[in-house]
């Protein structure tokens, strides 16, 4: 097989799973602004979604989040998505929207408001159970505000007693990712602030365990392929919450701020075998004033743009530098892969998996949005704030 069709061939076997949230009307804690024919319910997300995977072919799979995807049947939701040529994804846990929650869930000083948490990610497992989902994907607000508001050691010690509980419950072939993040809305300590924190829990909890990169929620300057890089080596990376940012934790499509950044991450996912292994590439973005599906669609083809990209990254002529000492030349080699256009290749690979070659203008053309604005109206829409 030649380099171009071994590029082409791991491109077309590239899966990025897209969040349901990100089908809802959704945005900041400022202001939500609400956009037509938005879906009412998860079925409705899950229509939206297989219009992503059907004009870019590698987006098979949707995240659930609980509770705002809730539904009587889960195994009937799971049956709804694979009509649709999707299967149901990570299924993501909510402590953060609750009255109880305002000192914390699983870290909170009161037992009775831990175990309530802990029963909501015990139930998460049952809904894995009941649509084949392998992966719950866990975030904490969790944290404090102030210095003395509560004893950080002791916090630590809950949250390990929560995950070892919950860890115990999974099945044999399903994981628990577990998601840093420096700050917000806790602003003196964070429960889970790093992915070196995220680490030495899921280190001790097992292999079933693993740590999620989320691109947008690290302090500026950090080296997050470093941390890629590191976790792969340790095996521990469970996979990416693609998105980007500008000043914190935006939640922009993914390459939107640092295309090089995300180029940077994804060479070294190449590098450390993540790209054919079980990394899970899922985005976590949050679409308030541009158009929703669109920018999904765009997001999938900046994650595969970049890929692509590493993929070519002369890997034989950048050892070769590196073993000669010669710094500009390996940069060089770098920045030869980050330079080429690969789009032309890409829509290659669309036309041979039976794609338009231009997802954008295909979802344009397909009338879907008109359809769904025409459509959806009344009810209660569903999403963040909404």
């Amino acid at each position: 097989m030649t380099e171009r069709a071994a590029v082409k061939a791991a491109l077309k076997t590239q899966a990025v799973e897209t969040p349901s949230w990100a089908y809802g009307n959704s945005g900041t804690r400022f202001k939500v602004f609400a956009q037509q024919g938005v879906p009412r319910t998860p079925q409705e997300k899950l229509d939206d979604a297989a219009k992503v995977h059907e004009f870019t072919g590698v987006a098979p799979t949707v995240a659930l989040h609980i509770p705002w995807d809730e539904v009587d049947d889960y195994a009937a939701l799971a049956r709804h998505a694979e009509d649709r040529g999707l299967r149901l994804g990570a299924i993501n846990s909510n402590t953060f929207q609750d009255d109880d929650y305002r000192l914390g869930s699983v870290c909170h000083p009161d037992a009775a408001v831990r175990r309530k948490a802990v029963d909501h990610l015990l139930e998460c497992v049952d809904i894995m159970d009941a649509t084949g989902s392998k992966d719950l994907k866990l975030w904490f607000a969790d944290g404090t505000n102030y210095p003395g508001q509560d004893d950080i050691r002791a916090r630590q010690d809950r949250l390990a007693e929560a995950l070892a509980e919950v860890y115990g419950r999974l099945g044999d072939d399903q994981r628990m990712l577990l998601e840093y993040k420096l700050f917000e809305p806790a602003f003196y300590t964070t429960d889970v602030p790093d992915w070196g924190t995220a680490y030495a829990h899921c280190l001790k909890l097992g292999p079933k365990a693993r740590v999620v990169v989320d691109t947008g929620h690290h302090a500026p300057g950090t080296n997050i392929e470093f941390i890629v890089a590191t976790l792969l080596r340790e095996g521990k990376l469970g996979g990416f919450d693609f998105n980007s940012r500008f000043y914190a934790d935006d939640d922009l499509m993914v390459g939107a701020a640092d295309p090089f950044q995300l180029f940077r991450i994804m060479y070294e996912v190449v590098r450390g075998g993540g790209l054919s292994g079980d990394v899970a590439f899922m985005l976590d973005q949050c679409h308030n004033v541009e158009s929703k599906i669109p920018a999904i669609v765009r997001s999938v083809m900046n994650v595969q743009e970049a890929t692509a990209k590493a993929l070519l990254v002369d890997r034989d002529a950048l050892a070769a530098a590196q073993r000669e000492g010669d710094v500009l030349g390996a940069n060089a080699v770098l920045m030869d892969a980050f330079s080429t256009d690969v789009r032309p290749l890409l829509r290659e690979v669309r036309d041979e998996m039976g794609l338009d070659p231009d997802p954008m203008a295909a979802y344009a053309r397909s009338g879907w949005a008109e359809k769904i604005v025409a459509e959806r109206v009344g009810g209660e829409q569903a999403g963040w704030g909404a």
